[in-house]
């Protein structure tokens, strides 16, 4: 934004009360570069982008409006500025949680992005090198279309990496952040954990469900199931403890719990579970589970699904077909029917269901 502050005749001229200004104070206008914010989260990890976005207006950019081989305030106005809510590596180097000055140095086959500890300048005018927190070198590459107004964009995102891409004119220049997700996940864990989560059993399962999926920490894994099944005994928590056991080596205790959950599961719960198990790549365990629910509730909807399942599996899929048309039938929802259709569809072209 610019402001326009009155000048000693202009103010005089208020004082006497002539014409229409009627006072001292500063005039905000619009900025030629208008300000902008690109935000994006990869993990529990948030990354905020605020800048001022200038136009090409005809203008020659790289190596004229910006010159290559000095320090640019990679936008307009003030210094361009990035947040990390987490520590982050940027290019594979470590860079601490916080707001930097980002300013950038092109040059045409290799440009240096710069992280300031400085976030407040204006422009790259009162840029000091000493300030720097990190610097890594990246490489431009040319867009399809040209960006008549500078950009920051997100791209490649990933479950713990993404590309800060700086686009304007015919040029991207994307520098690379990723995240320790697991340790930055489990952190964010413990933290909230020490608030109202304790107290529910979901919020502890959903803890000790994570350090599973990614095999770590078990020991406090474990702790934090007993805590949930503490809160209130369910099929879910049990079965989470039951799979930490088995991760831990210890099947014995891990047989005892496991039955103890099944006397809690509902056919929903059971099948669900089995279907787990196949996004997991554990076809056989999950056939047991099918099994087990085939069993207890053969006439149901679940039933007649995990039979189809099973069926399917051993390459009977007309067998497999007729039972999925019974759980279609026996479906209270027409959500669940739809669903099911898809299994149909998918056994009447002669598929396995299970891949």
């Amino acid at each position: 934004m610019k402001t326009l502050t009155l000048k000693p005749f202009a103010l005089g001229l208020a004082i006497l009360g002539v014409g229409r200004i009627v006072s001292a104070q500063d005039i905000t206008l619009p900025d030629a570069s208008q300000a902008a914010e690109a935000k994006q989260r990869i993990g529990l990890t948030d990354i905020t982008v605020k800048y001022h976005r200038p136009l090409v207006n005809g203008r020659k950019v790289w190596g004229g409006l910006v010159p290559y081989g000095k320090v640019w305030r990679a936008g307009a106005n003030e210094n361009t500025t990035i947040e990390f809510s987490d520590p982050v590596s940027i290019e594979g180097q470590p860079l601490a949680k916080g707001v930097y000055g980002l300013h950038m140095i092109p040059n045409p086959d290799s440009w240096t992005i710069i992280f300031s500890k400085t976030n407040t300048g204006w422009g790259s005018y009162s840029y000091d090198q000493k300030e720097d927190a990190l610097r890594v070198n990246v490489k431009p590459r040319p867009l399809a279309e040209q960006k008549e107004a500078l950009e920051f964009e997100f791209e490649d995102l990933k479950p713990d990496s993404t590309a800060v891409t700086l686009k304007w004119e015919k040029l991207g220049v994307p520098f690379t952040v990723s995240i320790n997700d697991s340790d930055q996940t489990l952190q964010n864990i413990r933290a909230q954990l020490k608030g109202r989560g304790q107290f529910a059993w979901d919020s502890l399962d959903a803890a000790a469900q994570f350090c599973l999926s990614k095999k770590i920490d078990l020991d406090e894994a474990l702790r934090w199931a007993d805590a949930s099944i503490q809160n209130e005994e369910r099929f879910d928590n049990l079965s989470t403890k039951a799979d930490i056991l088995k991760a831990l080596n210890r099947p014995d205790e891990a047989k005892t719990v496991w039955n103890k959950a099944l006397e809690k599961a509902a056919a929903p719960q059971l099948y669900s579970y089995g279907r787990r198990l196949q996004n997991e790549k554990q076809a056989a365990q999950a056939m047991e589970i099918f099994k087990d629910v085939a069993k207890r509730f053969p006439q149901g909807v679940f039933g007649y699904l995990a039979q189809a399942r099973i069926k399917s599996a051993a390459g009977d899929l007309d067998g497999a077909l007729n039972d999925a048309k019974q759980a279609q039938a026996a479906a209270p929802s027409d959500a669940q029917k739809q669903a099911i259709k898809g299994l149909i569809d998918r056994l009447e072209a002669k598929q396995d269901i299970n891949k």
